[in-house]
């Protein structure tokens, strides 16, 4: 059979959706190429929420029109993902060698539309349509053939779509609309990982704190997604849980006691702010304001101390000015991040901040990006400064990439730690104090 190889471009839901493509392929008897230089199948699961990302996913597909054109012209080449769901044929118009464009609700159709393509069948192939039912369609796993650090976590895709519409994001266009598996389903796949070997699931949603929200009416004052919490919980081999990324609006006081009282759940939060001006928040359709966003912060840390807590940020955003954008610089030194990913505003169409006034110069956005980070850096470092000294339990997933000879982990407040412990191993839960921390690593020891 014909060999595949898959590379993915953005976030974790792109991640489980390449693992689940590839995981089906196999079980049709697909091999996985080790490279793109030997595969007969080269696919790009890309995505949509910078237009950054699409040029890097554009750029890379020249490049294989280039070299496998010339000398290896049966080799069939595809888009698939977010930024193939809001393109479509506009991809194939601009690159008439791609072969492929799947969307993100018929990546589970590959199987069937590669057999057809490399037939002969059909020639080219577009299928962005929405499908009924395709949050449940792809649940594989390459756990239990693989090898790497992955061996003993595991992503599992809970819900599709958002019905947020911040004013920034593509995503509700890219991933449609809200729809919610059904809990025995998820546990069920949850008690398979476990099976295999997973230690650890991260539960993954465009906003996992809204799921179910339609489907499933609040029990005990408890809303649908602590009720699925609750269920993974129960799920005999898991040790722990995480969960990305949610909303500020959907922390609620259950989510925040079930950190107390579910010992499972990791006291980890991504909890995606964007901005610290609550003028700016509310062009972006956020729902919030930044004393709420800190009164989450502190509630979570208030339930558990030694939380680790991460966001997402967005610099020169339509008509931010420096008193906004100052704003953002307290907010990031009040809230004490660990970390942050930080974006400059990237224009995205058919979203409505793409046409509002006051857009503003690459030059500011990299200015402000610039001071932003630094801030970070300054912050997290006493973060994981305060780390050392303190004992804490590591999840072991194999082997450092920069050096083999150390092990790398996880705490259970999400941060990289490296140890030289060589009585740990692969999948084990080590307890360890922190001897030193680097540039948002932390160093153990027995």
């Amino acid at each position: 059979m014909p060999s595949v190889f898959i590379k993915t471009f953005g976030c974790q839901m792109n991640e489980r959706d390449s693992e689940a493509a590839a995981a089906q392929l196999v079980a049709k008897g697909y091999a996985l190429a080790e490279s793109e230089f030997v595969a007969d199948v080269i696919l790009l699961n890309t995505c949509s929420v910078r237009d950054m990302a699409e040029q890097r996913a554009v750029g890379k597909m020249r490049t294989l029109v280039g070299q496998t054109r010339r000398s290896r012209k049966d080799v069939v080449l595809g888009f698939m993902g977010c930024m193939a769901q809001s393109r479509g044929q506009q991809l194939i118009d601009q690159l008439p060698d791609v072969d492929l464009v799947v969307g993100t609700q018929k990546s589970h159709r590959l199987a069937e539309y590669l057999g057809e393509l490399l037939s002969g069948t059909r020639a080219k192939i577009v299928d962005i349509a929405d499908e009924e039912g395709s949050e449940s369609a792809i649940k594989e796993h390459l756990i239990a053939a693989k090898s790497d650090a992955k061996s003993v976590t595991a992503f599992v895709s809970i819900m599709q779509g958002c019905n947020q519409r911040c004013a920034f994001c593509i995503v509700p266009h890219a991933r449609g609309a809200e729809r919610s598996r059904g809990i025995p389903e998820i546990v069920a796949e949850c008690q398979q990982l476990a099976q295999a070997g997973a230690r650890e699931v991260t539960l993954l949603g465009q906003i996992v704190t809204s799921f179910g929200r339609r489907d499933l009416p609040p029990k005990g004052g408890k809303s649908a997604f602590v009720q699925l919490l609750e269920a993974v919980h129960e799920v005999d081999g898991l040790e722990r849980i995480r969960f990305t990324s949610p909303h500020p609006k959907g922390y609620g006081d259950d989510l925040v006691e079930a950190y107390g009282r579910l010992p499972k759940l990791c006291e980890s939060a991504h909890i995606p702010v964007q901005s610290g001006s609550d003028r700016i928040l509310k062009k972006m359709h956020r729902g919030y304001t930044r004393d709420r966003f800190l009164e989450i912060v502190e509630k979570l840390r208030t339930m558990r101390p030694h939380i680790g807590i991460t966001t997402d940020l967005i610099v020169a955003f339509p008509g931010e000015t420096e008193d906004d954008f100052n704003e953002t610089l307290s907010l990031a030194r009040a809230a004490r991040f660990d970390n942050a990913y930080i974006f400059k505003y990237s224009p995205r169409r058919d979203t409505p901040a793409a046409d509002m006034p006051g857009q503003l110069a690459d030059e500011v956005k990299v200015e402000r990006h610039t001071r932003l980070l630094h801030i970070i850096n300054e912050v997290g470092k006493k973060q994981y400064e305060a780390m050392i000294g303190r004992r804490v339990e590591v999840l072991i997933e194999g082997p450092s990439k920069r050096n083999p000879a150390r092990l790398m982990g996880r705490s259970r407040c999400n941060k990289i730690v490296l140890t030289d412990n060589a009585t740990a191993s692969r999948g084990v839960l080590a307890e360890l104090k922190i001897a030193r921390s680097g540039a948002f690593t932390l160093y153990g020891e027995p």
